[in-house]
């Protein structure tokens, strides 16, 4: 009995370290979950925009593209040409829809939160923001990427990929195991940490300074946002055509 108390207290202290947040958030509860709704509320704006866009831009299809057409033609071949670079020639086909849904989605959600005025929607508890400020938004989308390149690896080699875990020798497989586990944290906290850092310099900035200096740094965001997006979307298909290689 003595021995079970102690441990029973060390549960619910690591319950309620658990149960620590920073600032105020906004839940929903849906059924017998409870959903953060902040999050939930901006990725579907920016859904929303990426649907209306994609329905907007393929009404109309000419055989010459022009205008939105023309623009969206532009994307597919820069997300295509991206994809073959990494995957190669002979994989990268079924996987453009997978990076350029990360790409895409990742883009809008960044550039969201330099340019809409999240703020001045008023909700209960916490406030709007760009989705991938929210941690929870970029280890969802680093984890799915995690599950793409097991998923072709596996499709690709069969059992034969788990061999590259002792390449090229068995010591190196603590090392090899530990890669698969900073991948994905890598990516999260990478987008993370750069799109949240971005937001509290231009929000010090207009708050010091409201007018002239943030201007530049907002087109600053615009900048580093866009290179975000390709550099989380340029390693998840490195990362999947690195898990395809050494296929006979």
């Amino acid at each position: 009995m003595d021995i079970e108390q102690p441990s029973i207290n060390v549960i619910n202290s690591l319950y309620q370290i658990s149960s620590v947040e920073v600032g105020q958030h906004f839940y929903l509860q849906i059924g017998n979950f409870q959903v953060h709704a902040q999050v939930l509320i901006t990725s579907w704006v920016v859904i929303a925009i990426l649907l209306g866009l994609s329905i907007v831009a393929t009404q109309h299809l000419q055989t010459i593209p022009t205008g939105s057409q023309n623009f969206i033609e532009y994307v597919l071949e820069f997300i295509r040409d991206l994809t073959r670079t990494q995957i190669g020639e002979e994989e990268y086909r079924p996987w453009v829809p997978f990076i350029g849904t990360m790409f895409l989605f990742i883009l809008v959600s960044n550039w969201s939160g330099a340019l809409f005025p999240w703020r001045i929607i008023q909700l209960p508890h916490g406030e709007l923001a760009a989705p991938t400020n929210d941690i929870n938004t970029t280890v969802a989308l680093a984890l799915l990427t995690s599950v793409a390149y097991f998923y072709a690896g596996l499709h690709k080699r069969g059992l034969s990929y788990f061999g590259k875990y002792i390449q090229p020798t068995p010591v190196l497989l603590p090392i090899n195991i530990l890669e698969d586990f900073t991948k994905p944290l890598s990516l999260s906290f990478r987008l993370f940490g750069n799109i949240l850092a971005d937001e509290l310099v231009v929000a010090v900035l207009i708050s010091l300074v409201p007018l002239v200096v943030p201007i530049p740094m907002m087109f600053l965001g615009l900048f580093t946002s866009a290179i975000q997006a390709l550099i989380f979307a340029t390693l998840a298909a490195a990362y999947i055509g690195e898990s395809m290689e050494g296929h006979h």
